[in-house]
């Protein structure tokens, strides 16, 4: 069958940013907010579709939230997480893809990069090229299913908490900015979780 990239890139990336969290009057307030109630938790659990990680629900309810991690709030339109413009909302219940597991299709959909030599006609490029490049923005959505862009590191790096598949609770550092890759982080050879991130650098924790 064949696959209307474009029409599946539309489907994909629909509603994918959380507006109101991250919306230029809530990132400037940057007080603290207090702990999160159980039932605060378990209804932003229930309508995101995902249950939380131990450690960070256990964080949620203990600490007040500060700048350093993104919040999880309540807006208008319902609970997302402040500061973050990268989560798609739509895949958090997808379970979150090792790299090794797409990187024979990257490198074939690499190969599959139209050029302009190989096509006789303008249109007929110009179409290849739309539906390569939707494709392509279809796979670099799917990279970060069931993940949480939780932190915003600068210069397009970001840090990761795996919320859905084996892989949930950990930490990943998203470093498509520069090497197109997506690295676990470890300690001593070991996934790091969650609560061994907090108040680390997540450069640190980063096998380059």
């Amino acid at each position: 069958m064949t696959i209307d990239w474009v029409a599946e890139a539309r489907r994909v990336t629909r509603g994918r940013r959380f507006d109101a969290a991250g919306s230029p009057s809530a990132a400037q307030d940057r007080s603290p907010d207090p702990p999160l109630s159980e039932a605060e938790i378990r209804e932003a659990e229930a309508e995101l579709g995902i249950p939380f990680p131990g450690e960070y629900r256990e964080w949620l309810l203990r600490h007040d939230v500060d700048s350093r991690v993104n919040r999880l709030r309540r807006a208008a339109e319902g609970w997302g997480w402040q500061g973050d413009s990268s989560t798609n909302y739509g895949l958090l219940t997808a379970a979150f893809p090792h790299p090794d597991s797409y990187r024979g299709y990257q490198d074939e959909l690499d190969a599959r990069e139209p050029l302009r030599e190989n096509h006789a006609r303008d249109d007929a490029y110009r179409a290849a090229w739309a539906q390569w490049d939707a494709e392509y923005e279809v796979f670099q959505e799917r990279r970060t299913s069931g993940a949480v862009f939780i932190q915003e590191n600068g210069c397009g790096f970001s840090t990761l908490l795996v919320v859905t598949g084996p892989h949930r609770g950990t930490m990943w550092f998203d470093a498509r900015a520069t090497c197109d890759r997506i690295l676990p982080m470890k300690r001593n050879g070991q996934p790091v979780s969650f609560g061994s991130w907090l108040g680390r650098n997540s450069m640190d924790l980063v096998g380059w």
